[in-house]
């Protein structure tokens, strides 16, 4: 079953981030707090949204989808970023990843938006073929680009920025 998260799913949600960081190889980096999570999920201002899939029978948490608007300039419109996928390995090949997936893009064909992205890491080929099978395709041509940590703070403490 798929249903959108509740605070009360924050400290799982905030665990399977933790176990995807794990998997990726980059626990380190993985910072954000329980109540950082709450906060951008269901603050004041939410900037994020999320979904759960739960087991039917008991309603334990399986996996989840992290994600956030972005717009296109080119077509006009919303989007949606995915920025996590993640199903607990031994829940993996049940179709909890398909049914997330599937709910995010009646979300966007509900609403109108044209895009649903996310990034993978090049290595990670059973989720590229994962995705390849519901008809994703890379964007070969375009390469993410990212500042953080000291980069980002030097140049936002640039002068010229304020103009």
């Amino acid at each position: 079953m798929i249903r959108s998260a509740t605070p009360d799913d924050v400290p799982e949600i905030h665990a399977m981030v933790r176990e995807l960081a794990e998997y990726e190889k980059a626990l380190p980096e993985a910072r954000a707090t329980v109540d950082q999570l709450r906060e951008a999920l269901f603050g004041e201002r939410p900037a994020a949204f999320a979904h759960m899939a739960v087991d039917d029978e008991d309603g334990s948490p399986l996996g989840f989808a992290l994600w956030f608007l972005n717009f296109s300039t080119w077509r006009g419109v919303h989007g949606i970023y995915l920025e996590d996928l993640y199903v607990r390995p031994a829940r993996r090949g049940g179709g909890h990843g398909k049914a997330l997936l599937t709910e995010l893009a009646r979300i966007c064909v509900e609403r109108g938006y044209e895009r649903l992205e996310w990034s993978v890491l090049n290595w990670n080929e059973p989720s590229i073929a994962f995705y390849r099978s519901l008809g994703a395709r890379p964007q070969d041509e375009w390469t993410v680009y990212r500042l953080t940590d000291e980069a980002l703070t030097t140049l936002g403490a640039t002068k010229e920025g304020s103009r």
